[in-house]
């Protein structure tokens, strides 16, 4: 059976790993609530990418939106979830998950589902952390409908700004394979612009949640 807390705890080490590892990012898309840059992947043969920006709201309203929790907020403002479920929790931080996402980029992209051990960790400084890499599991067969994608060590740092309680840096690293046969330039242009817009939707659900 997989050892799902130690792919768990492996795929956070990873992050804190490419959060302090400043070399090889190229910036590819600049908007005013993220800045998005890549390099190539060591963990399969894509890239790994980065979006940093800063939201308007504290580091716990973030994290309520972004939280991977059954019943979270994510499937209402995140377009690229459509279903999120807890497949098996494994413990207080570390659960199974399967995501869902419906057809993308004008539906050359179509839906997927991505089964990953997702860790949840709060640092001394008050960042918190989601990390998450694929795994099997054994209630969460291929369905024969949709397109397994595989999540490589991925994950979210809202980290506190120092003197501004309401203000949340959000680094986010994102490594995917999308699985099936899509063209490499379809994959490239997919990812920033997809990142743009979780960090603009992300934005727009937090001023939400405060309002």
């Amino acid at each position: 059976a997989m050892d799902y807390a130690r792919l768990a705890e492996a795929a956070a080490e990873k992050m804190e790993l490419y959060r302090q590892d400043p070399v090889g990012w190229r910036v590819c898309r600049h908007t005013s609530e993220v800045a998005v840059s890549w390099r190539p992947s060591a963990e399969f043969a894509g890239n790994l990418y980065r979006g940093e920006g800063t939201l308007p709201a504290s580091p716990q309203d973030v994290w309520e939106c972004i939280k991977p929790v059954a019943g979270g907020s994510r499937t209402k403002w995140d377009q690229n979830v459509k279903a999120f479920e807890v497949i098996e929790a494994v413990s207080d931080t570390v659960s199974v998950c399967r995501t869902t996402t419906p057809s993308a980029f004008m539906r050359i992209i179509s839906p997927r589902e991505f089964v990953d051990v997702v860790l949840m960790k709060q640092y001394e400084d008050g960042t918190m952390l989601s990390a998450a890499t694929n795994v099997e599991h054994p209630l969460c067969p291929p369905q024969p409908n949709l397109v397994r994608g595989f999540n490589y060590p991925c994950g979210c740092f809202c980290v506190p700004s120092p003197g501004e309680p309401e203000r949340t840096q959000l680094l986010s690293f994102f490594q995917t394979d999308l699985g099936g046969l899509l063209p490499q330039s379809v994959v490239d242009s997919f990812f920033p612009a997809n990142i743009a817009t979780f960090y603009s939707n992300l934005t727009k659900a937090v001023k939400t949640l405060k309002a």
